[in-house]
């Protein structure tokens, strides 16, 4: 059997670590350092902390084209650099509209660098161990988003500043610059100079149309994280009484996806992709129930002194259940995508599958919003578990079979 963990898979696992390390170090304390420094409102923090999601969004489609239709080596340099530098600006920024500017337009060369380094981790992995290789890719960034907001919190507290955690971010993204500038990658296979083949400019070459079911099915999966990630500290403060347990909650969801990637491995190097996906939807859909069902059991108020242990055990239980499916579903469905797509689509068919993500986190943040307002947090929350459980449905019903009549290799089903 081919060699999985070789050098150049290795070195773009630690480059991928690397830029997910200095996205997460700051995230948590943005919103502080936008209402401290500049003295922003809560409306103000919103929108500009948003506009990073947003050109995300927009460069993710024609990533995938650039990374497909030129040199990959060449379209990662340029975005890890770019990627990097933007760090810088925010050394720079002294004005709020500065500092909008500069955050707005980092997200278009994340957007891109996502893209490009997750292609290139498929580009160095072997053709019998990619299924399983991708699988284990995601924990790079599981293990970033598990120790980098801890570490950029414990910094800011030991030095009370800011311009520490920006230069922190600023070095460990040049790092991962530099060791992606040694990775060696396979020559092209359709003889195009430093480069890959490149097609005719159509639709399909920013989005997979092939795979649509496939991303309408992320996109009810990212509502759901969507709707958890962004209400859950106020929702657990306002309705549960629970304070301070956000960091502890998505501890334990990264826990729960390093824990999916280990075990899931055997399934993936068995090619059983369906399987994966099937078993993590529904570990998440029991999760998100449990989030919302046991606490509102424990809020009874006739059992509520003997009940409240659930509020907990739903509260913290469900974080390690959520991450577990999660960690099953994504590198289930990344790989269904890539296998109904050509070797000179596999930009296109990454970027497609976190579109589809990109476009349920909005949706969920901006539904899950207007839930909330007209019929509180639980209601916001109980949607979650309907169109999870819609997602869930839709898979056994129609993407299965979508996906089994357009798979491309034999080898995984």
């Amino acid at each position: 059997m081919e060699r999985l963990w070789n050098r150049n898979y290795c070195k773009v696992m630690v480059a991928n670590f690397t830029l997910f390390f200095a996205f997460y170090v700051l995230t948590p304390l943005l919103p502080l350092y936008l209402s401290e420094h500049f003295g922003a409102t809560k409306d103000v923090i919103g929108l500009v902390l948003s506009g990073y999601t947003v050109t995300a969004l927009l460069f993710r489609p024609f990533s995938g084209y650039v990374v497909d239709s030129f040199s990959r080596k060449k379209v990662l340099m340029i975005c890890f650099g770019t990627f990097s530098i933007f760090f810088a600006g925010y050394l720079a920024a002294s004005t709020l509209l500065l500092f909008m500017v500069v955050r707005t337009l980092h997200g278009g060369p994340f957007g891109a660098l996502t893209v490009a380094n997750s292609t290139v981790a498929i580009d160095v992995l072997p053709s019998s161990r990619r299924t399983e290789g991708i699988g284990y890719y995601g924990l790079s960034n599981n293990l970033a988003m598990a120790i980098a907001p801890t570490i950029g919190i414990f910094l800011y507290k030991l030095t009370n500043s800011f311009e520490a955690l920006f230069w922190l971010a600023l070095i460990v993204a040049c790092l991962g610059w530099l060791v992606d500038s040694t990775v060696t990658l396979p020559p092209p296979t359709g003889g195009v100079r430093g480069g890959h083949p490149r097609s005719k400019l159509s639709w399909d070459r920013f989005f997979l149309v092939k795979g649509w079911l496939l991303g309408l099915n992320m996109v009810a999966f990212g509502f759901s994280f969507g709707v958890l990630s962004n209400y859950l500290a106020i929702y657990g403060k306002e309705v549960l009484g629970i304070t301070g347990g956000t960091g502890t909650y998505f501890m334990l969801c990264s826990v729960g996806l390093i824990l999916s990637r280990l075990q899931g491995g055997r399934a993936l190097r068995k090619g059983r992709l369906t399987h994966n996906a099937a078993e993590g939807m529904v570990i998440s859909l029991i999760g998100y129930t449990l989030f919302i069902g046991f606490p509102s059991l424990g809020n009874l108020s006739p059992l509520t002194s003997y009940l409240s242990p659930l509020t907990f055990i739903g509260y913290y239980g469900s974080a390690l259940l959520i991450g577990l499916g999660n960690g099953h579903m994504w590198p289930a469905f990344q790989n269904m995508t890539i296998n109904v797509a050509h070797n000179n689509q596999r930009g296109t068919a990454n970027s497609t599958i976190l579109i589809s993500w990109d476009i349920g986190m909005g949706l969920g943040i901006l539904v899950g919003g207007v839930v909330s307002e007209l019929l509180g947090y639980a209601a916001a929350f109980w949607t979650v578990v309907l169109l999870n459980g819609a997602g869930v449905l839709c898979f056994f019903l129609a993407t299965k079979a979508f996906f089994l009549r357009r798979n491309l290799n034999a080898s995984v089903h």
